[in-house]
This record gives structure tokens, C-alpha cells and sequence, in this order.
């Protein structure tokens, strides 16, 4: 089975691009979906996170994402921290997801993570799509859905690795900063060489 990395910036417009290659037909195992699974109530990543950040389970025993956030984009060490505990388990799950897709006599798949390149996941891989848009769109687009300051949405941008050093890294581009005609289009595109 050809696996391909798909990732972009914080606001790219990633899961707009995601649910386009599922529109196409294509399956997405998504990172996002995986990191949310392995904090579920219940499950030792969870209790890992409340012990080594103290106040960011709910009263009902889930994780307070918001909480959480704020405590790790403004330090790489707290991050760091933080993907110790649930990146090991992403990737188990993942690689579950994947064989299981394999099983089944996929041909092609996607993964989506958004940071596919900075945890260097992207080895092994097939390909690597980026979604970008310019920096003034990210920045909007980040302010306007989190409800957050131009300072936290720079930090959060600046806590990811840059659109422009992630567009070199990729073996096809896909702009959405325009219309969302023209990503679809290149989206089809890109399903057509794959």
C-alpha cells in the first residue's frame, strides 16, 4: 500500500483539504482523530497528562483542551513534554490503522498530521503534501476560529515548524489561501498521480 503524508500550517485549511480527499475517495487516517483516542478517559495517556500537568482534566475525567493549550504553546519544554506521553501512542495506533487498511487490500492512503515533518514522520512515506496559505490568511483564519489575540495566534504559528520550510519539504503544494474551487481542482489533481 503507497501511504502518503498530508500536512500544512495551524489554519491552513488542512481538514478542508483532508475532507477533499475523502470526497475523492481516498482514506485518511488522521492524527488529530488518534490524539484525541489516546486521552480518552480511561486510557494511561490521560492519566500521565493529569500527573504531569496538574488541572487540565475536567470534573466528568476528560482532558480540558483549552487548559492544556495554553499551558503548551508557550513553552517548547512543556511541548516536548506533552508528546512524550501521547506520540509514542499515536504512532502504535496508527500503524494499527494502517495495516489494517493494508489488510483489507488498499492501495493508497493518506496520513494526516500537522506535524508530519516536525516529528519527521514523513519517513518511510510515499510523498508528502503540504496545504499553505500566505501568512495573513493563517493568521486571520487562526484569530478568528480560536477567539485569540495576534500575540497567541504568533505564538501558536511560531510553535510549528514555517509553511515556507514545509513547502520544501513537499512532493505536491496545495494552496488554500483562494477559492475553494481551486484547491478542490488541485486536490483531483494530486488524487490522479496517486
Amino acid at each position: 500500500m503507497k501511504l502518503y503524508g498530508l500536512t500544512g500550517g495551524i489554519a491552513s485549511g488542512k481538514s478542508t483539504v483532508t475532507q477533499m480527499f475523502r470526497d475523492e475517495g481516498l482514506p485518511v487516517i488522521d492524527a488529530d482523530v488518534l490524539a484525541r483516542e489516546v486521552v480518552e478517559p480511561g486510557q494511561p495517556a490521560l492519566q500521565e497528562i493529569s500527573a504531569r500537568f496538574p488541572g487540565v482534566i475536567r470534573a466528568d475525567g476528560t482532558l480540558d483542551r483549552k487548559a492544556l493549550g495554553e499551558r503548551i504553546f508557550k513553552s517548547a519544554d512543556e511541548r516536548a513534554a506533552l508528546s512524550a506521553i501521547t506520540h509514542p501512542r499515536i504512532r502504535a495506533l496508527a500503524k494499527q490503522r494502517t495495516d489494517a487498511l493494508a489488510a483489507k487490500g488498499t492501495k493508497v492512503a493518506l496520513y494526516d498530521a500537522p506535524l508530519l515533518l516536525e516529528n519527521n514522520l514523513q519517513v518511510g512515506m510515499d510523498g508528502v503534501i503540504v496545504v499553505w496559505c500566505d501568512e495573513a490568511t493563517q493568521l486571520r483564519r487562526l484569530m478568528e476560529r480560536d477567539s485569540i489575540t495576534v500575540e497567541q495566534a504568533r505564538s501558536r504559528i511560531a510553535s510549528q515548524m514555517s509553511l515556507q520550510e514545509k513547502k520544501k519539504r513537499a512532493t505536491w503544494l496545495i494552496d488554500n489561501g483562494g477559492a475553494l474551487d481551486a484547491t478542490r481542482q488541485r486536490v483531483r489533481e494530486i488524487v490522479a498521480l496517486l
